[in-house]
């Protein structure tokens, strides 16, 4: 740069830093107190505080590089914005994650964010990733994998500003390679095959942008529902309504657990289930669970092990081609893929062939002889399982929005839109994955805004239940499950709203996971969410499924309120429409 340029970028800088000081320490910088900070407004537009979250958001998750393999790694990160440049040692970053020290260089920046981000900076440097090589690589090579490094290739670059899809990647991979014990974040750039690591502050700030407007109008989304719902409460607790049974607590049946073997010739699948069979004299409602993507049919055992406490029966299928032995396969290297597009079709084929099954083991096997009413059935599932549960109760794959919507935009924060385009590549065939024979539905965590939209989701007529986490980053809120809610027609539908909820709070992981997810990712108390989910799954079973309708009750802002705790607050609400969506945004 010449040496105007960088007098230019160091008065840019440190009017930069003295704006965001301003605005962490709670003070307006562009009052007339400090008016003279409103250059940046000028210099970087009207939103300048978004450098704040660039710097904090993404240094927190890139900072940078090589002591150690100094011939492998990058040597410096620079920040850039139009022809303005500045870089950082990355020896400094490498010191801070070690020793806690600021030195000199890093001073800078450091003042420019609070103390709890700096220790998460540090935390995030630090963080061990316990894959292999060979897991990293078999998923940067999926087609979801590669357009994530085009992604973020856009924002990391090389020093010439080119690109840094093939770095991330070959980074990522050898520090895999070489860290046999788990690799950080630290290791990953210290092996980035360049000179210096380029952040392009401009795209981070598009992108930022594109952030902070979803984290508005999600945050506005909630605030809406979470008030519904109390002033719901407090008209009904008004009416002096007796207290109401816990129910996340067992019921009063035992129950035994069996394990069948399906195997739908037609479709050359074979796949397992298990089914929870509780001890009643009269023949009980059955209701079928589904997993979500990468994972098992022991992730929900908690909760089919609760509802056969209260007398249904429970069956559990595995779908083979969405399971954890399926991403296990793509981490070794004997799959290629995260998950056929086949497997929209299959999952829900899965749960017909299940019941067509468990119907004829009710007429042959004396273990299942007048223990199931096949004419009461729900199906609960979550994430892909919710998309599973979604389509039983009628909603069509939506190829006209697929052709439309996919690929996804490069701007899209939606990861699940990524998956949900893989359905693109399905023949555009007439599916059948209704089931008549189900009468309600729990989707929790939905992936649907793409593959189904409004005019699928309308097609629903009976009575659905969505369960979403305020802090999914994996399904977001407000286009997974609270707008996907005002598309709902059927009389009978709640959103269930598990406030700081995120995408796992309700699965209990496996001891043996493929990919252990980390306890920050799970988010705080799920013990908590599950009880939730167990608590308003009986009711809602109870009333719609087995026809009880004293249980009605329970699906109430009343119960929800007598049962919700810090920090997952509980809310429910009955109705919602687009046009409040829009009023609350304002």
């Amino acid at each position: 740069m010449k040496k105007s340029q960088l007098r230019n970028f160091s008065t840019v800088s440190t009017i930069i830093n003295k704006y965001l000081h301003l605005y962490n320490s709670g003070k307006n910088p562009t009052s007339s107190k400090y008016c003279k900070w409103k250059k940046i407004s000028n210099l970087l537009g009207k939103k300048a505080v978004c450098i704040q979250l660039a710097l904090g958001s993404l240094g927190i998750s890139l900072l940078p590089t090589p002591t150690i393999h100094p011939a492998l790694g990058a040597e410096s990160i620079t920040f850039s914005y139009s022809l303005l440049e500045q870089s950082i040692p990355i020896k400094s970053l490498d010191t801070y994650a070690k020793t806690g020290k600021i030195d000199e260089d890093l001073a800078t920046y450091a003042n420019s964010i609070n103390k709890k981000q700096l220790t998460q900076l540090r935390k995030v440097l630090v963080t061990p990733i316990s894959l292999n090589a060979t897991e990293i690589s078999q998923f940067l090579y999926t087609p979801i994998g590669e357009r994530l490094l085009t992604n973020l290739g856009k924002i990391i670059q090389t020093e010439s500003h080119l690109s840094g899809f093939y770095a991330i990647r070959a980074a990522l991979i050898l520090a895999a390679a070489t860290e046999p014990k788990g690799f950080t974040l630290l290791d990953v750039l210290e092996r980035f095959p360049a000179p210096s690591i380029s952040i392009n502050l401009a795209r981070s700030l598009e992108i930022v942008d594109t952030l902070q407007d979803l984290v508005n109008q999600t945050q506005a989304a909630v605030a809406f529902i979470n008030q519904q719902s109390q002033q719901q409460a407090t008209t009904v607790s008004a009416l002096n309504v007796a207290p109401l049974i816990n129910l996340r607590q067992p019921g009063s049946f035992t129950w035994q657990k069996q394990t069948i073997t399906l195997n739908d010739v037609s479709r050359n699948r074979t796949f397992p289930a298990d089914i929870y069979l509780p001890m009643t004299e009269t023949p009980s409602p059955v209701i079928v669970i589904s997993h979500g993507l990468g994972s098992d049919r022991n992730s929900f055992a908690y909760l089919a092990e609760h509802l056969a406490s209260y007398g249904f029966v429970v069956a559990v299928p595995e779908h083979p081609g969405s399971n954890s032995q399926q991403l296990q396969a793509l981490l070794s290297g004997t799959a290629d893929r995260v998950t056929n597009p086949r497997e929209f079709i299959d999952r829900p084929l899965d749960v017909k062939y299940l019941l067509d099954e468990v119907s004829r083991l009710s007429q042959s096997n004396p273990t299942f002889r007048g223990h199931l009413n096949l004419d009461q059935i729900g199906v609960v599932g979550q994430s892909y399982g919710g998309y599973t549960a979604l389509a039983l109760a009628g909603a069509k794959i939506n190829f006209t929005k697929l052709e439309k919507d996919c690929p996804a935009s490069e701007d899209t924060l939606n990861i699940s839109i990524l998956f949900q385009c893989l359905a693109v590549r399905l023949p555009q065939n007439q599916y059948n994955l209704s089931d008549p024979r189900v009468k309600a539905i729990i989707a929790i965590n939905p992936v649907d805004s793409q593959i189904f939209g409004q005019a699928s989701l309308s097609q629903i007529k009976i009575p659905v239940m969505i369960v979403s986490g305020s802090n999914d980053t994996v399904a977001p809120a407000l286009p997974e499950q609270i707008k996907p809610f005002t598309w709902l027609t059927t009389p009978s539908k709640y959103l269930v709203l598990i406030n700081g909820g995120t995408h796992f709070s309700t699965i209990v992981e496996s001891s043996n996971a493929v990919v252990p997810v980390p306890t920050q990712v799970i988010g705080s108390r799920p013990e908590l969410a599950r009880s939730y989910v167990k608590a308003l799954s009986v009711p809602f079973f109870k009333t719609y499924v087995a026809q009880q309708p004293s249980y009605i009750s329970y699906l109430s802002a009343d119960y929800t309120n007598t049962i919700s705790q810090q920090p997952l607050l509980l809310s429910l609400v009955k109705s919602l429409n687009p046009e409040q969506l829009q009023q609350a945004f304002k």
